[in-house]
């Protein structure tokens, strides 16, 4: 997510075209990100609804519920509603929903504070500088909501029959109660954030890559003139989501291993074998011992590539969209 954020904050946004009517340009910027915040909040929310089934089933596998280890993912997807009905194939999504905006507002907020700091206190300036904000403020969403998740695959995790959780509060009291206090809602929380920094870099220089050799050799193919000035070329709307997804795809590559141990951490004191994720680096190479081979790490890789490109798609080609859409909204609105 760190790296969604550090691409789609790769350029600055389009400048405001100014309207007649009252508030001054301060209130309308306010009034356009508020706008943004909550449509991308509603958007968010649509599309995680949308994939969470295939993020259920990527969590019982990864884990490997006993129920379900032997399946695949499509005989997972088969076999959830026969044993738990279809309404099984959305658990922990209302966990989800309920992370979506907090995540975006500190995502946001956290961005325009550390884009200034990096700039006046640093000095660095251009890409690197939206790289670095991009990922500082990805890491102190995930941070911050963190919680939010580990309750979230805690609840996708249960079987019917076997809850150890009865809803949202409920597994809170109960992991701040039973797994000591607040810490217990951190489990596996450095490796998210170690599997952040590969993902970043690699899908932010993957992708920028891939812009660059783009628009050099096939200009007019790929690309098209931007709207806020006609002599730069930015790529089509099309090719930057291609390019998001080849760029996201590589980057998961690299950061998956660390994916699949937090889920094992997060979900510790669940599986039977919680007593050999004792530490981070330990969980990691026991986790890929109990997987039988390194190879194993990578057997649901193409699913969990579905669920990320999904939000690649969401927060990097929209951006290229949202440059020819944007005036045309905000005069729609009266602006």
């Amino acid at each position: 997510m760190a790296a969604a954020a550090a691409l789609a904050a790769a350029e600055p946004p389009p400048a405001m075209p100014q309207a007649a009517g009252a508030g001054g340009p301060a209130a309308r910027r306010d009034f356009y990100w508020l706008r943004s915040f909550l449509a991308g909040g509603i958007a968010g929310c649509c599309a995680k609804t949308t994939v969470a089934p295939l993020d259920r089933v990527k969590v019982l596998l990864q884990a490997h519920n006993h129920h379900y280890k032997h399946l695949g993912v499509f005989s997972t997807l088969r076999a959830v509603p026969q044993k738990e009905g279809y309404l099984g194939l959305y658990k922990g999504n209302g966990a989800m929903m309920i992370r979506i905006f907090p995540y975006g507002a500190i995502q946001f907020m956290a961005f325009e504070h550390y884009k200034t700091l990096i700039t006046t206190k640093l000095g660095v300036s251009g890409h690197v500088h939206r790289l670095m904000a991009g990922s500082m403020a990805g890491m102190t969403a995930v941070i911050c909501t963190y919680p939010l998740d580990m309750v979230r695959v805690r609840l996708a995790f249960q079987v019917k029959g076997e809850h150890t959780y009865t809803g949202i509060i409920h597994a809170f009291k109960t992991i701040y109660a039973k797994e000591g206090g607040f810490l217990g809602f951190y489990r596996g929380l450095m490796p998210t954030i170690l599997g952040m920094a590969p993902y970043a870099g690699v899908s932010f220089f993957t992708f920028g890559t891939l812009k660059s050799v783009g628009l050099s050799h096939a200009p007019t193919l790929l690309g098209r003139p931007s709207s806020d000035n006609p002599n730069v070329l930015v790529l089509k709307t099309h090719i930057n989501l291609l390019c998001g997804g080849v760029a996201g795809a590589i980057a998961q590559t690299i950061s998956y291993p660390f994916d699949v141990t937090r889920r094992r951490m997060q979900l510790g004191t669940v599986l039977p074998e919680f007593e050999k994720c004792l530490g981070r680096a330990e969980c990691l190479f026991r986790t890929m011992n109990c997987l039988h081979s390194p190879k194993r790490f990578f057997e649901y890789f193409s699913l969990h590539c579905i669920l990320k490109e999904k939000d690649k798609a969401q927060n990097v080609g929209l951006k290229g969209k949202n440059t020819e859409t944007k005036k045309s909204l905000l005069m729609k609105s009266g602006r």
